[in-house]
């Protein structure tokens, strides 16, 4: 266990050290979310009955913050180290898959909900928040951020290159993560979008963190909250393998 506490305190060190970049920079990109949508759409829509949309916002933007950290923790962590050649440090010590994996994702986790909590800290201030059911907060930010800690880890597994894993971002996590309901419900989508937002991961995660603050979610929430962990299990098999195996880390 001392080469996954060595691994897992270099990471969140790794983040913590540039907590203005990695921490305080997104909460100000959450905040200026906020103010832009919650000013232009404030008093003209009503996605829940009695739930202002900025109050809806919110738990939204937190989430997004949440995964969006999450990712970028593990997959810039992991791309660093293949382009500096500092990757053979990690490597090389007797570490077993699941020792790297935990300690990769364990600190994505700490650095999504670090900036998570940032964000909705300084979101309250506008609007009054209520916790419905707080487990379900806490369950859906913790697996939603673990799967994009996974998913940043087989990133960087998989890019030789900064273009590569900037590739991976733009095209698959942002568009997956803005089209999930971040700022819409998708009970308001033509029942075809709305079908398909179904097919949409992202789009499970934030409904049922949504869930948790407002009682209230577009689907049932245990029925979004085994979807996720399936989809995690799927995926952390699927990191270990490639850890394992050594897949493009061992040349």
């Amino acid at each position: 266990m001392s080469g996954f506490r060595t691994l897992f305190y270099k990471e969140v060190l790794r983040f913590w050290k540039v907590a203005f970049q990695t921490v305080l920079a997104p909460v100000i990109t959450a905040l200026l979310y906020l103010t832009i949508f919650g000013h232009a759409l404030r008093g003209h829509v009503e996605v829940y009955p009695g739930v202002e949309y900025t109050s809806f916002l919110i738990p939204g933007l937190v989430m997004m913050s949440v995964l969006q950290n999450a990712f970028a923790n593990s997959s810039s962590s992991l791309i660093q180290s293949k382009i500096t050649g500092n990757l053979v440090f990690v490597l090389l010590p007797p570490l077993a898959a699941w020792e790297m994996f935990g300690a990769y994702v364990l600190a994505s986790i700490v650095r999504g909900l670090a900036v998570g909590a940032g964000v909705f800290v300084v979101t309250i201030w506008f609007i009054p928040m209520s916790f419905s059911a707080p487990l379900y907060i806490i369950a859906f930010a913790v697996l939603g951020s673990a799967i994009l800690g996974t998913l940043g880890l087989i990133a960087g597994i998989w890019a030789e290159k900064f273009d590569q894993l900037a590739a991976f971002q733009n095209f698959l996590i942002m568009p997956l993560t803005f089209l999930s309901g971040v700022f819409y419900s998708t009970h308001t989508l033509p029942p075809v979008w709305r079908e398909v937002s179904r097919l949409n991961p992202f789009f499970y995660m934030i409904d049922g963190f949504r869930y948790g603050f407002f009682g209230l979610s577009d689907i049932n929430p245990l029925a979004s909250l085994a979807i996720v962990f399936v989809f995690f299990v799927v995926l952390a098999t699927l990191a270990m393998r490639l850890l394992a195996s050594g897949y493009k880390l061992r040349h």
